[in-house]
């Protein structure tokens, strides 16, 4: 009326995206542990993205990502991975490594299926 236009909204616009996931091997590791026993942690981790085409963008990056995962948590000790502030200080800090390592897709969150310490 006006000489205002709206464009029509997309279905991209309107559809809710919905999370996709993305499973990363078992990752099993020691611990930066300074007793005599040797701790171990095993660890099942499911990646969080956005967008379809980041799937393969992941699944490309996927050694790097297990190698930048590994190497961080060897350097972790077993109380460190204690309690609910160690598993939100252990995804945070994975989630910042993911999404260097499978730059440019987009990580929005690491979840652990399952996280046994020995």
């Amino acid at each position: 009326l006006l000489g205002i236009r709206h464009d029509p909204p997309t279905a991209e616009a309107d559809a809710p995206s919905q999370p996709i996931y993305v499973d990363l091997p078992e990752l099993i590791t020691n611990l930066n542990n300074n007793a005599p026993r040797t701790s171990y942690v095993k660890l099942t981790v499911r990646l969080e993205v956005r967008k379809q085409h980041d799937v393969e963008r992941v699944k490309a990056a996927m050694p790097r990502l297990q190698d930048l995962f590994l190497t961080y948590i060897r350097e972790m000790r077993p109380q460190e991975l204690r309690g609910s502030a160690g598993t939100y200080r252990l995804r945070e800090e994975l989630i910042a490594r993911a999404n260097l390592a499978a730059a440019p897709a987009m990580i929005t969150d690491v979840l652990f299926t399952q996280m046994l310490i020995q």
